[in-house]
C-alpha cells in the first residue's frame, strides 16, 4: 500500500484534547447565558446554496466563500443549483426566518458552529472557525439591542475575561456625518468603505483615501475618494468627538449636528439605550459609546457594537454585532427588524489563553485506577466502575502492569488529580490507597532527601475499601479547595 503524507490543508487545523476541553469551557460558558435570557437552540445546514450566500455581506464577503462540489448539479442546471460553505451564522438565520414562517415573533435564537472563510491564512487566523452567535428578529425596539449589550457584558463577565469594554455607536448617526460634511448621498458607500478600515490602517490613511489616496508599503496604489479638505475635515472633526461618559458624548452630538435635520431622532435612540444600560448596572466603565465603531457597513442599519479587552488590544475585536433590519428582505421582499452579536470563539480563546485565563484540561478524568498486579484485574475493573457509576469520572490504566513507575507519570502527563493504587497487600487488608498528585508534587519540590520523602509517602491516604466512593469525594474537595 502506497504511504499517504499526513497534512491539514492550508487554514485548517486539529485541536488536541486540551485545546478541544478549553473550547468546551467556553462554550458551555457562553450557552449557560444564552439560555439564561431566554434564547432558544437553532442548527442550520452547513452548505448553502450560493445564491443564499452571496449579496448579503458584501464583496469581500463573496470573495471569501468555499465553493463546494454539487453532486447533483447537470452542466445544464442554472447557476442557483451552486453551493457553498456558510461564512457567518447571520445569513442562514434570515433564511430560516424568510423559509418558516410559522416561527413564532420575536424569534430568539442562538446558535454555535462552525463557519469557514477562504480567507489568507496567517498565525491565529483560520479558514475554518467556530462562532457563538445571539440575536433577536422581529424587534424594531433598541431595548433589543440593549439587551444584546447586556448579554454580551454578562457573558465575558461569566468568562471572567478581567477588563473588557463594549463599544457601541449606530449607522444612522454614522449617515447624519455625510448632510453634516456636505457629503452628496451617493457618496455615502465610497465613504463608509473607508471608514470600516480605521481600526486596521488608522486615522492618517483614512484622511489620505477619503481624499487624493495614497501608496501602501508594498507600493501599491490606494486609490482616494476625491472628497475635498474640508469634507474630509468635518469627518475627521465627527469621528474625533470621544468621552469616557456616555452623557457627555451625546451632549457633543447634539451641538456638533444641532443644523442637521433628523438628528435629534436618532442621538434620542442612543440616549435612551444609554439611559436604559445606566439603569441595568451596565456603567461607563463597561458600555462607553464610541463613534469609530463602524461595523459591516453593508450589512447593519442601525446600532452597531463590539467588545474589546484592554489588557490584549492586539486581539480587537472579540464580541460583535448589530442591528440588521434588511437582511431577510433579500429573501421575502419584507423588511423585519433584527439584532444580534456573535464571538469569535477562537479569538477569544487565543486572547485568553495569552492572559492565562484560559482553562485547559488535559484529561476529563478524576480518577486513574492503576494496575499493579495482573492477577487482581477483575478487582481493578470493579473499583473503576463502582467509580464510574457514582458520578466519580475515572479510568482504568490499559497500559502494561507492574511498570507502576510509568503509571504515575502517565497521570501526571494527563493532570488527573488522583490515582487509587490496590495491591495484593492492600487487598489482604480491605483497603487502598490513594494519591494525591498535586500534594505529592508539592511536597517533592520541598524534600531534599528522595528517601525521606519516599518514607513520608505525600499525598497518599489508606482508607477501607468499603469507604472507596466517600474517600475520592473527600479527596477531590480538598483538592478543589487547595486550587480556588
Amino acid at each position: 500500500m502506497a504511504k499517504v503524507k499526513p497534512r491539514v490543508y492550508r487554514g485548517m487545523r486539529d485541536l488536541l484534547p486540551e485545546q478541544v476541553s478549553a473550547r468546551r469551557w467556553l462554550i458551555d460558558t457562553i450557552r449557560r447565558v444564552y439560555e439564561l435570557y431566554g434564547f432558544v437552540p437553532l442548527e442550520t445546514s452547513a452548505i448553502e446554496y450560493l445564491d443564499v450566500l452571496t449579496g448579503s455581506a458584501g464583496d469581500e464577503a463573496n470573495r471569501s466563500i468555499f465553493r463546494v462540489s454539487n453532486p447533483d448539479k447537470k452542466p445544464s442546471d442554472p447557476d442557483s443549483e451552486a453551493l457553498g460553505l456558510r461564512f457567518d451564522l447571520t445569513v442562514p438565520l434570515a433564511r430560516v426566518v424568510a423559509q418558516h414562517r410559522e416561527l413564532p415573533r420575536p424569534f430568539r435564537r442562538y446558535q454555535i458552529a462552525s463557519v469557514w472563510r477562504a480567507d489568507k491564512p496567517g498565525p491565529g487566523r483560520f479558514r475554518e472557525f467556530t462562532q457563538c452567535d445571539i440575536d433577536s428578529v422581529g424587534v424594531s425596539s433598541e431595548v433589543a439591542d440593549v439587551e444584546i449589550i447586556a448579554a454580551m457584558c454578562d457573558t465575558l463577565s461569566a468568562l471572567e475575561v478581567g477588563n473588557y469594554l463594549i463599544r457601541f455607536s449606530s449607522r444612522k448617526i454614522l449617515n447624519l456625518a455625510l448632510p453634516f460634511a456636505d457629503i452628496p448621498a451617493d457618496r455615502a458607500e465610497a465613504v463608509f468603505r473607508v471608514l470600516d478600515k480605521l481600526d486596521k490602517i488608522g486615522m492618517k490613511k483614512v484622511r489620505l483615501e477619503l481624499s487624493g489616496g495614497y501608496r501602501d508599503e508594498s507600493g501599491d496604489s490606494i486609490p482616494g475618494v476625491g472628497l475635498s479638505g474640508s469634507q474630509v475635515g468635518r469627518i475627521e472633526q465627527f469621528l474625533e468627538l470621544k468621552s469616557d461618559k456616555r452623557d457627555d458624548l451625546i451632549r457633543q452630538l447634539r451641538e456638533t449636528f444641532a443644523s442637521v435635520a433628523g438628528a435629534e431622532d436618532e442621538i434620542s435612540v442612543l440616549e435612551r439605550m444609554s439611559r436604559q444600560l445606566a439603569e441595568l448596572g451596565y456603567g461607563d466603565d463597561r458600555v462607553c459609546i464610541d463613534l469609530s465603531v463602524a461595523r459591516g457597513l453593508a450589512y447593519y442599519t442601525g446600532p452597531v457594537f463590539e467588545a474589546i479587552l484592554p489588557d490584549a488590544p492586539e486581539f480587537g475585536s472579540v464580541f460583535g454585532g448589530g442591528r440588521y433590519d434588511d437582511l431577510v428582505r433579500r429573501f421575502t421582499g419584507e423588511s423585519i427588524p433584527a439584532t444580534g452579536a456573535s464571538i469569535g470563539v477562537d479569538r477569544l480563546l487565543a486572547a485568553l489563553t495569552k492572559l492565562d485565563k484560559a482553562r485547559e484540561q488535559k484529561s476529563t478524568a478524576q480518577v486513574l485506577v492503576s494496575a499493579i498486579d495482573p492477577a487482581m484485574m477483575d478487582d481493578y475493573l470493579q473499583i473503576t466502575y463502582e467509580l464510574r457509576r457514582a458520578g466519580i469520572s475515572a479510568e482504568f490504566y490499559l497500559g502494561p502492569p507492574k511498570r507502576f513507575g510509568k503509571q504515575i507519570k502517565y497521570a501526571d502527563q494527563y493532570e488527573i488529580p488522583i490515582v487509587v493504587v490496590c495491591g495484593s497487600d492492600e487487598k489482604a487488608e480491605g483497603t487502598v490507597t490513594l494519591k494525591d498528585m498535586a500534594a505529592g508534587r508539592r511536597r517533592a519540590s520541598e524534600v531534599q532527601d528522595r528517601e525521606a520523602w519516599r518514607d513520608e509517602r505525600p499525598g497518599q491516604i489508606t482508607t477501607p475499601r468499603g469507604e472507596l466512593v466517600s474517600s475520592v469525594r473527600d479527596l477531590l474537595d480538598r483538592i478543589r479547595r487547595a486550587d480556588a
